[in-house]
């Protein structure tokens, strides 16, 4: 052996590359490698292995592996495994100890470290993998350039075009609009670069602020410039702030190098065996193989075959034909054909961002076709569609242009006259059209995601090296298709690591794909419950159904066979062509066609309004121009003179609300952000303000890049557009220097509906402002008085006691009282009445009417992107939900929604009058992009109008601004109610049997909460004389049935409860005609009161309408029409409290107990015998039993424990997740594992904050005394004697923390939330971290469903703020669904951890 030289390796292996160091005793480099691995990991380790032993010589090394895939690879070499952070922030601190902060791209992670002295923050990128490496890939791929090529175009831009990086999906629709305008290529590319620069601050900064010096690692950072620039921009800092190391790509793999001990050297030879020696197959959830044999498979292809299109030679001399052309999104296709339908010829190829040379090329090889066969072609029509259909029509004067869906069902109906479902999945968008009788009913498009769509699977094909064809081929004879889930494609990437890792094969991944593809298009986007729903005939087309694999896994998921064309990407083109056929024109030469197509095109900027579009203007040689990149048509329009634009009552409703006198006197002067719910108030508080002498100063209006500035600030990335946005008007009144700031708590809106089960606002408008004072902290106060519309008595009492501050008298304060609800009720009946004057006028003209419904801020035009005037100018007249306002005869019974929020009960009217109207009035809603409440309403709102025979149009919107697809949902829309003017039947409303008093010996299955108490309820409620079984606790298949019945964007917890439950009823084990369900209720403002509408809509949906559904509610306007069920409360409730204290107590004996046990298994064993005795004394009701046996538990668990301090962290979350070992991925067990002691979330609390709501409610003024206080009061005394008992008795028990009081923890929170945050955890989650920083637990972990509203406001909102305060504190946010990868969430755990250990 050479010299005992000390040698160190690092191993990254990243989810797109692999990267080596080897280092010598000086830490100097001896040998690094960093390339691609293609899903090829070992093969690629193995080389690198090879090649370091012929430069080096066998030499013996110590090694650590890092890394998203690094896991698998660290036991293949039987070495440890370092988190990839601790290995870069490692390097950082030992080389370059002045970095304030380190930004890493990666492949599909972007992460942000920030040094504060010893106290190192990191942030990871949850669930999107939006503006990463694997995105910026996607876009060059997208723009036919490579990287470096991107990066150089990048550097000579002129303009930023706002693009969506929030997910590579958007973008491509943003980009293909920006090449479909010409836009010059190097702006794209700086946009890219600029995307991906805001996304990463944006989703990371979370409220904090960069300071030079700033350290960049990671491939993308360190090798493309134009990205480096794109964040000193928008970080306003030089490019010299940035430190650049040498080897940034390799950064935690020198990093990991350091962390490797010494002490444990293998050689080279020994790491290449180890490395190269196979892993076992497991397979751990493999699918059904798509066929049973080679066979099978030419069986089914040639049963396809009879679908083939006829097709015709071209033939010398004079041939007529007519010309179909699709101008797609990412492809253009065009289809000749004779007048009778044969095909003659047919062009298919990517348009490369530039739709006209691609026609023209296409055009180009046809007349080479026909002079190679002597054919002159007489086209006697010619018709375009899709994307580019006005821009192709203009350049090449055709004769006619049709909605890209009418040209899909003209084809499917020429190949299956009986079609009843046509399913269009092109390259980035999925189309679904419902045909009954012949006319189109229902047609529904993917919103948001197009995980699922062609260009997804064609990247993943194109990833792992192979062509689309060949990857297709391999997943028909694939033989365990993997379940990769219906996630998101960058998740997908994680899940596909995970698999590798595994050992599956590329024919199982992409057999797998192929499932994933249609499980996301049936039950995401279309939301099917069942094949049913479909019909007979089923036809698919699109390029994306040329994959038999695609076709064959939709086949098996729905159990029934499809047709399929020998050319279903062509259905488009063919559509026109048969269109074309049908509407002859005068004939016209391929030449004649070609000479129109010299253009010339300029960019001009429009100043019509504060968008200041840059347009594009065409002008063709045959006289035509077209415009594109205008978001209206107000200025620059394609409209023809005759057509005249309709009515549009958004314009007049924003006039309305916010044109309103200002006098210019009065020198005190309040701001008032143009945000959220002022778009329903504002009347209100600028008549308040204005009649006591104080100045009212409205924010400007909104605009994107002011958006934008300040993005930095917005706590939490998947938050609703509207909430992102307050932060700009918040910036913007600080500059205006007003004296105070208003941003009112308004808990319930006015409801003059008295059938309404409640009035209020969703959390997020309730309470974003906690959410501004704490991560914007801003110098002027922000004033946030809470604020009820319901009462007008504690309306007055509320306003009276804040306008006291600025020294208003109570009489003035009165007065301006009712004067300020007079404005408010005044512009309530003006909105109403121009909504009625447009339908009468409209009628009277016999116009068309759209009813576009949405909340109250999305007449914001920024927030709508001027859809309205988008509709208006397709001839239709707009109005609003407005027209239902303060109406109180319509009807709204029919639904299983507690209708709990104001402005979805107004948009739920809206849906019932308009389903009541004639077919000239068509219901369209818009909705933001992660909409809490509207999870639950749109389901609703579909069956209303579905039941009385019409569409349902539904227009997700974002700050992404394209509104192409927007408008072809609402061009179908408008275009097939032209076609066909039919009304489909009225069906009756059906929903769950009620529980009556004859029902009382029915066994009640409830879902599983907690192992503790849980098991407790069955005797609990056996007191009151009910049969109960607990479900078993949840798992993979709960999530599975969960997002079949429920859909996708519903919070977690309800998905797998609504799993839970169906699998229950279909498990057999049940008899149904005597069962019923059970589920808890809130009555707040949180959406789990609502989880009782999912439950029951997906148990009609899976045929148990005959099961009962019973709720325990312990709120006060709780919905239970189950006469026959109620608790005998007196009864149990002191043996209920008994048991839920003694149930949290042996929670936190065993989570002290399992890290510290002799012997293992010990703690759970005494667990398990503890629960079991406890039985018997609720049975018998004696409470003092439950005492006497903590007193021996304690004794018992002190002798099991040895005399040993752990590290400690806090659980905190929301409380079904919290207690659900499945849903939070076992993070418990995980640390419990790790020799952590858990301080474990227990229940008692929960039911605690009860006596403070009340009282703040109260205090606040936003309810009136309803329970004499001596009666409550009473109450807690009992309730604190006993906690007092069982803290005395458990404290025999060494490690035992006793409980702590609520009120003192309420009081904690005074300078964070407000009293009045009492959704979801409510301001009892931020009391419980600050009591755990206050035992000296300073590692807290918060565990959220994706996407919880409450928890936007009450954890991740206020996180920064927490933080100033108790600097110590250290916080991990995990939020989960039903898809979010293991390794994403272990990477993040072995981070946190990591700090404990040392």
């Amino acid at each position: 052996m050479q010299g005992e030289k000390q040698y160190k390796t690092g191993l990254d292996v990243g989810s797109t590359t692999a990267k080596i160091v080897i280092i010598d005793e000086s830490g100097q480099t001896v040998f690094s490698r960093y390339e691609r691995h293609n899903a090829q990991v070992n093969d690629l380790l193995s080389a690198y292995f090879r090649e370091a032993r012929q430069e080096l010589g066998n030499i013996e090394t110590s090694i650590a592996v890092t890394g998203s895939v690094g896991m698998g690879t660290a036991e293949q070499l039987r070495t440890e495994f370092i988190q990839e952070v601790v290995a870069a922030t490692r390097y950082a601190q030992q080389l370059y100890p002045s970095a304030s902060a380190l930004i890493d791209i990666g492949g599909e992670d972007a992460k942000v470290v920030l040094f504060q002295g010893n106290h190192i923050d990191l942030r990871m990128n949850g669930n999107c993998a939006g503006g990463t490496g694997a995105f910026i890939d996607q876009m060059a791929v997208l723009l036919g350039v490579d990287i470096e090529e991107l990066s150089r175009l990048a550097l000579q831009a002129e303009h930023i075009h706002p693009i969506a990086a929030r997910c590579g999906v958007f973008s491509k629709t943003d980009i293909q609009n920006l090449v479909s305008r010409n836009v010059p290529l190097g702006d794209i590319a700086a946009s890219i670069f600029h995307a991906v620069a805001v996304q990463t601050i944006v989703t990371l900064s979370r409220g904090w602020t960069f300071h030079p010096p700033i350290l960049l690692c990671g491939g993308p950072l360190t090798f493309i410039p134009a990205l480096r620039k794109a964040f000193a921009d928008y970080l306003h800092l030089q490019e010299n702030d940035f430190i650049l190391p040498a080897g940034g790509n390799l950064l935690p793999a020198l990093g990991c190098a350091l962390c490797a001990t010494k002490e444990k050297a293998v050689s080279l030879s020994t790491l290449e065996n180890l490395i190269s020696r196979s892993t076992d197959i497991t397979t751990k959830n493999s699918l059904p193989p798509l066929f049973d044999s080679e066979t099978d498979y030419d069986n089914w292809k040639k049963e396809k075959a009879h679908y083939n299109w006829p097709s015709a030679p071209l033939v010398q001399g004079i041939q007529e034909a007519v010309l179909g052309i699709d101008s797609g999104s990412t492809t253009t296709k065009i289809v000749v054909t004779t007048p009778d339908g044969a095909i003659l010829f047919s062009h298919y190829a990517p348009n490369l961002g530039n739709p006209i040379e691609a026609v023209r090329k296409g055009l180009t090889e046809l007349k080479t076709q026909c002079d190679k066969n002597w054919t002159v072609l007489n086209i006697t029509g010619s018709c375009s569609t899709g994307y580019g259909e006005e821009l192709i029509k203009a350049a090449f004067g055709l004769d006619g242009s049709m909605i890209e869906t009418m040209a899909h069902y003209r084809a499917a109906r020429q190949m299956a006259p009986d079609v009843s479902f046509i399913l269009d999945i092109g390259g980035q968008d999925m189309k679904a059209i419902f045909v009954k009788q012949g006319a189109i009913t229902r047609m529904e498009l993917n919103e948001a995601c197009s995980s699922g769509c062609g260009s997804f699977i064609e990247t993943f094909a194109r990833t792992l090296k192979y062509d689309v064809s060949d990857f297709a081929r391999f997943a028909c004879m694939a033989l365990h298709p993997c379940d990769l889930g219906t996630r998101c494609t960058v998740f997908m990437n994680s899940k596909i690591k995970q698999v590798l890792r595994e050992g599956a094969t590329v024919a199982d991944i992409a057999a797998g794909l192929s499932y994933s593809v249609v499980k996301n298009c049936l039950y995401k986007v279309l939301k099917l419950k069942d094949g049913k729903e479909l019909g007979g005939t089923i036809v698919v087309q699109g390029g994306t159904m040329h994959n038999d694999a695609i076709v064959r896994a939709f086949e098996l998921e729905i159990g029934k066979t499809v047709v399929r064309s020998n050319l279903p990407e062509l259905m488009g083109a063919y559509g026109c062509a048969l269109q074309a056929a049908s509407q002859k024109s005068n004939s016209r030469t391929i030449n004649q066609l070609l000479e129109t197509t010299g253009y010339a095109s300029r960019q001009i900027q429009c100043n019509g309004c504060e968008n200041k579009c840059f347009v594009c203007r065409y002008t063709f040689p045959n006289g035509n121009t077209f415009f594109s990149g205008n978001k209206c048509e107000r200025i620059f329009t394609n409209r023809g003179e005759s057509e005249k634009p309709g009515q549009n009552i958004y314009t007049d409703k924003y006039a309305l609300l916010f044109d309103r006198e200002i006098p210019e006197t009065g020198n005190r002067t309040i701001g008032i952000p143009r945000v959220l719910n002022m778009y329903e108030n504002y009347p209100f508080w600028h008549a308040l303000f204005t009649r006591c002498g104080i100045r009212v100063v409205l924010s400007d209006i909104s605009t994107f890049v002011s958006y934008e500035k300040a993005l930095n600030s917005v706590m939490s990335d998947n938050i609703c557009f509207p909430a992102k946005l307050v932060h700009s008007h918040i910036q913007n009144l600080i500059h205006k220097k007003v004296e105070r700031i208003f941003l009112p708590y308004v808990v319930y809106e006015h409801e003059s509906d008295k059938k309404m089960n409640n009035s209020y606002n969703c959390p997020i408008v309730t309470g974003y402002s906690d959410v501004i004072r704490s991560s914007m902290s801003p110098d002027i106060p922000v004033d946030s008085p809470a604020i009820t519309f319901a009462d007008t008595g504690l309306l007055t009492k509320q306003c009276t006691n804040y306008l006291s501050s600025w020294g208003i008298s109570k009489r003035d304060a009165e007065q301006a009282v009712k004067y300020a609800l007079n404005a408010q009720k005044q512009y309530s009946s003006d909105i109403r009445r121009k909504a009625e004057n447009i339908v009468r006028e409209s009628r009277r003209k016999e116009e068309p009417i759209i009813l576009l419904a949405g909340r109250p801020y999305h007449t914001d035009p920024l927030i709508q992107h001027k859809l309205s005037e988008m509709i208006a100018n397709l001839g239709v007249n707009v109005i609003s939900d407005d027209i239902v306002r303060d109406n109180s005869e319509i009807e709204t019974q029919d639904t299983y929604l507690i209708k709990q929020w104001a402005y979805m009960n107004r948009i739920l009217k809206a849906a019932e009058w308009t389903a009541r109207q004639g077919n000239d009035i068509q219901f369209v809603q818009m909705t933001s992009f992660g909409c809490g409440p509207d999870a639950f309403l749109l389901d609703e709102i579909r069956d209303i109008l579905h039941r009385n025979g019409k569409p349902f149009t539904l227009l997700k919107i974002d700050d992404v601004n394209n509104i192409g697809s927007l408008k072809l949902r609402v061009r179908s829309l408008v275009e097939s109610l032209k076609q066909t003017p039919l009304r489909g039947t009225t069906e009756k409303f059906r929903t769950t049997e009620v529980f009556r008093k004859k029902d009382r010996n029915r066994k009640i299955i409830a879902p599983f909460m907690s192992e503790y108490i849980t098991p407790l309820l069955k005797p609990i409620f056996k007191l009151s004389g009910y049969d109960i079984e607990v479900l078993p606790p949840s798992d993979a298949s709960s999530a599975e049935t969960g997002l079949k019945y429920a859909n996708n964007e519903v919070c977690y917890p309800a998905t797998l409860i609504v799993g839970d439950i169906i699998n229950a009823l279909e498990s057999g084990k049940y008899d149904l005609n005597n069962t019923a369900v059970a589920i808890t209720q809130t009555g707040g403002q949180c959406r789990a009161t609502n989880y009782l509408a999912l439950i029951k809509r997906a148990m009609l949906d899976a045929g148990f309408g005959n099961v009962p559904v019973v709720t325990l509610g312990l709120g006060r306007k709780v919905s239970n029409e189950q006469e026959g069920f109620e608790l005998k409360w007196q009864k149990v409730l002191p043996i209920a409290l008994n048991a839920l204290l003694y149930t949290d107590t042996l929670s936190k004996f065993y989570h002290a107990s399992v890290v510290r046990e002799k012997e293992r298994g010990a703690a759970a064993r005494l667990r398990d015998k503890y629960l079991n005795l406890a039985e018997r004394p609720i049975l018998e009701n004696e409470p003092h039993k439950l005492v006497e046996y903590i007193h021996l538990a304690a004794r018992e668990f002190n002798d099991i424990c040895m005399d040993k301090t752990c590290p400690k962290i806090g659980v905190v979350g929301e409380i079904f997740l919290k207690f659900n070992s499945y849903a939070h991925q076992h993070v418990v067990r995980f640390l419990c594992e790790q020799g952590i002691e858990v301080a474990p979330p227990i229940l008692l609390p929960f039911f605690m904050q009860g006596f403070v709501n009340r009282e703040n409610k109260e205090k606040l003024a936003l309810e009136k005394k309803r329970i004499p206080h001596f009666l409550s009061d009473l109450f807690y005394r009992y309730i604190d004697k006993r906690i007092a008992l069982f803290n005395r008795t458990a404290s025999t028990f060494q490690y035992f923390t006793p409980f702590t009081n609520i009120y003192e923890e309420a009081e904690e929170t005074k300078n964070i939330v407000s009293g009045a945050a009492q959704f979801g955890e409510g301001w009892l989650l931020p009391a419980e971290i600050i009591a755990f920083t206050k035992q000296g637990i300073n590692n807290v972990i918060s565990l959220q469903p994706f996407g919880c509203i409450a928890n936007h406001i009450v954890s991740k909102g206020i996180e920064k703020k927490l933080r100033m305060l108790y600097p110590e504190l250290n916080l991990l946010s995990l939020d989960f669904d039903s898809g979010v990868s293991s390794v994403n969430v272990t990477n993040r755990l072995l981070l946190f951890t990591h700090n404990l250990s040392a």
